[in-house]
């Protein structure tokens, strides 16, 4: 049995480990609009680009398990977590076409590689503890994220130029890793190194039911301000403040987590999660004065905010596919949500309308809502050993 003290330095080691790959990817948000100018890109190239670090992370994702089998957690992610921070001030420093292509698929491949590598830690971090903590550990990557866009943001704002800020940016993160790096685990969890298995039984519906999740979280980045523009004519200066509700409800959300999850159950969670975010859709289109529709975004963030990390959870806790593989399965089914969610929902509301694409969101949603039962998603992580 691992004693609460000797666990805690593994439980802040993974904590890091999640503020980290948040903070990579918000850290290169504010250098998009520097590097499309820099390099002299047009819309449509800035485009696929963009698409090339995510098809990078979707590649690195379905490896990643096996990685972490024959390597052990550590060195993935202190490997991953290098490369990335490494990658992200080249970009900034050589912003020309020619390395951005290669440059942001490498990017995406570190990133996916560090998300997957650092959810199989989790899960075995939690099994040696006596109460839920995956929230807890998701809630940091959301808080990498503020702190990431925020910090460079704010180097940006106090006269630092895009390549220096990046740097630091980078500096700083690279020292977090070597402060816990040595508390991170040496092993890679259950499985072999066989490569990736494709998801089946239970671990596809926890797929999909991620894949929905994070379709959902798109949306309200990709689509909610110009729902809230073209729904409830709201002004374009005041349209962020929907994805700022839905990311805050989320966060605190994922802080409160470990402790409902404690309390409620991971079947409740998903249950009354979905129905919550289903509720907030449904909320957001109706006809609501302005800034009423902003209390829809609330109920989303707060209905999404643990389904994701209790359904890892169960990815690591079945029986059916070894806990290494369904977590990369499970990762790499859903990204694609984030991947392809904003243009399906594109398509839909050119067919038809926004607001009929974000019904459709909120019916799936309720899918989620009642994939708990069926994929027998556990009360609680496994007892330690």
């Amino acid at each position: 049995m691992v004693s609460r003290a000797g666990s805690s330095r593994p439980i802040l080691a993974t904590r890091v480990a999640f503020f980290i790959a948040g903070a990579l990817i918000a850290t290169w948000a504010p250098m998009v609009p520097f590097v499309k100018h820099q390099a002299l890109l047009s819309d449509g190239t800035l485009g696929v680009l963009l698409l090339t670090l995510g098809l990078g992370a979707m590649l690195a994702m379905p490896l990643s398990g096996s990685a972490a089998a024959r390597f052990g957690c550590r060195a993935v992610i202190v490997a991953s977590s290098t490369s990335a921070a490494l990658l992200l001030p080249s970009l900034v420093f050589l912003p020309t076409p020619a390395w951005l292509f290669v440059g942001l698929p490498l990017l995406g491949f570190a990133v996916g590689m560090l998300d997957v590598t650092m959810n199989i830690q989790a899960v075995m971090v939690q099994r040696r503890s006596i109460r839920p903590m995956m929230s807890g550990f998701h809630a940091f990557f959301s808080i990498g994220g503020f702190a990431g866009a925020g910090g460079a943001s704010f180097l940006l704002q106090a006269g630092l130029s895009h390549a220096t800020a990046t740097l630091t940016a980078a500096g700083l993160l690279l020292l977090l890793l070597v402060t816990t790096a040595r508390h991170m685990l040496a092993e890679g969890g259950e499985g072999d190194s066989q490569g990736f298995a494709l998801p089946r039984g239970p671990v596809l519906l926890i797929g999909i039911a991620c894949l929905i999740v994070f379709l959902t979280e798109g949306a309200m980045l990709d689509w909610g301000a110009l729902f809230l523009n073209l729904v409830h004519s709201a002004a374009p200066a005041s349209t962020g403040f929907g994805y700022a509700a839905f990311a805050s409800a989320m966060t605190l959300g994922r802080l409160l987590g470990d402790r409902i999850v404690r309390i409620l159950g991971a079947r409740v969670i998903i249950l009354a999660g979905g129905i919550c975010a289903a509720l907030g859709v449904t909320l957001a289109m109706l006809p609501l004065p302005w800034p009423l529709p902003l209390a829809g975004f609330l109920l989303i963030g707060l209905g999404c905010a643990n389904i994701v990390p209790v359904l890892f959870t169960a990815a690591g806790n079945q029986s059916v596919m070894p806990a290494n593989q369904a977590l990369a399965a499970v990762t790499t089914v859903g990204y694609a949500g984030v991947l392809v969610g904003p243009a399906v929902i594109g398509f839909i509301a050119q067919a038809s309308s926004l607001r009929t694409a974000f019904a459709c969101i909120a019916l799936a949603l309720i899918m989620v809502a009642f994939i708990g039962p069926v994929v027998g998603a556990k009360e609680q992580s496994r007892k330690p050993a």
